[in-house]
C-alpha cells in the first residue's frame, strides 16, 4: 500500500515536471517567434498606442457621428463611389500578377457601375455576378515573391510589414483621389476625409467585436493582418508553413 502511494507520488511529480518543461519549450518557441516577425515591437507597440489614441478622441468619434447623421443607402452610396474608382488599380495590379480574367472583371465593374451604377454610387457588377477582388501593389510584390519582411505599425495606417509598407507608397503615388489635378488642395483634403470617415464608419462594428474578444488588442491585429495578407498573396491556398521541431 505504501509502495503504491509513493509510486502515485512520483509519477504526479514527473507529470508535473513535463508539463512546466513543454510551457516553458512552447514559451521560448512563441518569443522566438515573435523576435523574428515583429523585431521593432516596442517602438510598434508605442505607434499602435498612439494610433488608438488619435481612433478614439478624433476619428471614431467624427464617423460615429457621420453613421448617426446619414442614412444607410448614403453611406452605402459614398462607400460604393470609392471602392469603384479603386476597382482600376485593382484591375492593374491583377494585370502585374499575370491575371488577365480577373483584369477583365475589374475593368468590366468599372464601366457597368460608372454607367448603369450612376457613377458608381449603385453596385450593379456585382448583381450581376463580377465580384469585387481585392488586389493592391503590396499583394502584387508578394506575388512577385518579395518577402514580407518585419512587422510594422505605421502612424495612421496602422499594421503593416516591410514590403507591404513599400507597397502602401505605391498606391497612395498612383491613388486617383489623391493625385487628380480635377480638384484643388482643399478640395482633396475635404474627399479624402470623407473617404476616411466612411471607412471607419463601416468598421465600427468590427471593432467593437475587437474590443470584446481581444486580450492583447495589439497581438492580435498583428496575428490576424499576417495570416490574411498571406492567404490574399496566395489568392485564398497558401503553401504550408515550415514548423520548426
Amino acid at each position: 500500500m505504501m509502495l503504491n502511494l509513493i509510486n502515485k507520488t512520483i509519477i504526479k511529480k514527473i507529470l508535473m515536471f513535463s508539463v512546466i518543461m513543454m510551457t516553458g519549450c512552447a514559451t521560448t518557441q512563441q518569443n522566438e517567434r515573435v523576435a523574428k516577425i515583429d523585431p521593432f515591437e516596442p517602438m510598434n507597440r508605442a505607434v499602435f498606442s498612439f494610433n488608438e489614441a488619435a481612433d478614439d478622441y478624433v476619428i471614431k468619434p467624427i464617423a460615429e457621428a457621420y453613421k448617426f447623421v446619414l442614412p444607410e443607402f448614403v453611406r452605402t452610396g459614398v462607400t460604393n463611389f470609392f471602392s469603384n474608382i479603386n476597382d482600376v488599380l485593382i484591375a492593374a495590379n491583377n494585370l502585374l500578377q499575370a491575371k488577365p480574367v480577373e483584369a477583365a472583371n475589374d475593368i468590366g465593374r468599372f464601366l457597368i457601375n460608372s454607367t448603369i451604377g450612376v457613377l458608381g454610387l449603385f453596385d450593379v457588377a456585382t448583381d450581376m455576378g463580377l465580384d469585387k477582388n481585392r488586389e493592391d501593389f503590396g499583394q502584387t510584390l508578394g506575388v512577385w515573391g518579395f518577402s514580407d519582411g518585419p512587422y510594422v505599425v505605421l502612424p495612421f495606417f496602422g499594421a503593416s510589414n516591410v514590403r507591404d509598407t513599400v507597397g502602401l507608397a505605391v498606391d497612395i503615388e498612383t491613388d486617383f483621389m489623391i493625385n487628380t489635378n480635377k480638384l484643388n488642395s482643399d478640395e482633396k483634403i475635404a474627399v479624402n476625409a470623407l473617404r476616411v470617415i466612411n471607412r471607419r464608419a463601416d468598421l465600427l462594428d468590427a471593432g467593437q467585436l475587437l474590443e470584446d474578444a481581444a486580450f492583447d488588442k495589439y497581438s492580435f491585429l498583428r496575428d490576424g493582418y499576417l495570416q490574411r495578407r498571406r492567404n490574399q498573396v496566395y489568392d485564398g491556398n497558401p503553401p504550408p508553413v515550415k514548423e520548426e521541431d
